[in-house]
């Protein structure tokens, strides 16, 4: 008997979409395009906004970093701890990342998100509009009491996605973020009530079986 592979590995069959824009859980068959956009660009090569700088290097250390980082973070995703990263489409095309990360879920309800888009799609209302979208799920679907973030303090336009998705800030943390280098970074929360929904209607499927995967049916 066979099986779609969505019925094998639930998240599979999440859609989360928004107006033009729509999140589902990467796939091998994402990953091309990933690393596509990756290689053109996705900030500028002088500064570093990520806590692991996994941008830095050559194409093939970028490639193998993405890939392995995709790979293992699937196969580690349980109810206890789990990382969920959507490709992100606008318009039908792949133009970055959205994911979120937890632990202890079923008794924390908060998890803390990350994302990156393509340099090449800056400036066009995706970052804060992928954003909104994936925390609206979160407080709708999943069950989420905040959704934190951070980003550093040199980072001005993450800051500016974050004030306008309806973050608060949240203090101040130290961290090593290139070999010898300490930077400042800006702690965020977010609330169902801060949240700055985006005025397009929010659609989901694939629900059910997600809340069943990550033991939400069963607390």
């Amino acid at each position: 008997m066979s099986h779609a592979l969505q019925q094998l590995w639930p998240p599979f069959g999440l859609l989360i979409e928004c107006g033009s824009l729509s999140l589902s859980p990467v796939r091998d068959s994402d990953l091309p395009d990933l690393v596509t956009l990756a290689h053109e660009g996705i900030h500028d090569s002088a500064a570093m906004p990520f806590d692991f700088p996994w941008t830095a290097g050559t194409p093939d250390e970028v490639r193998l970093r993405l890939l392995q980082f995709h790979w293992g973070r699937r196969s580690a995703m349980t109810p206890v701890s789990w990382q969920l990263e959507s490709t992100v489409r606008f318009e039908g095309e792949i133009v970055g990342c959205q994911g979120i990360t937890t632990s202890d879920y079923l008794v924390t309800r908060t998890g803390e998100t990350g994302s990156w888009l393509g340099a090449k799609h800056h400036g066009r209302g995706i970052g804060t509009l992928m954003r909104q979208t994936l925390c609206a799920f979160m407080f709708d679907h999943l069950d989420a009491s905040e959704v934190t973030s951070a980003a550093f303090t040199d980072n001005p336009a993450s800051l500016a996605v974050s004030r306008k998705v309806g973050y608060r800030e949240n203090g101040l943390v130290r961290r090593r973020r290139r070999e010898g280098e300490m930077a400042l970074s800006q702690q965020l929360t977010l609330t169902t009530e801060t949240l700055n929904r985006s005025d397009q209607e929010l659609r989901v499927t694939g629900v059910p079986q997600l809340r069943e995967f990550l033991g939400l049916e069963s607390v």
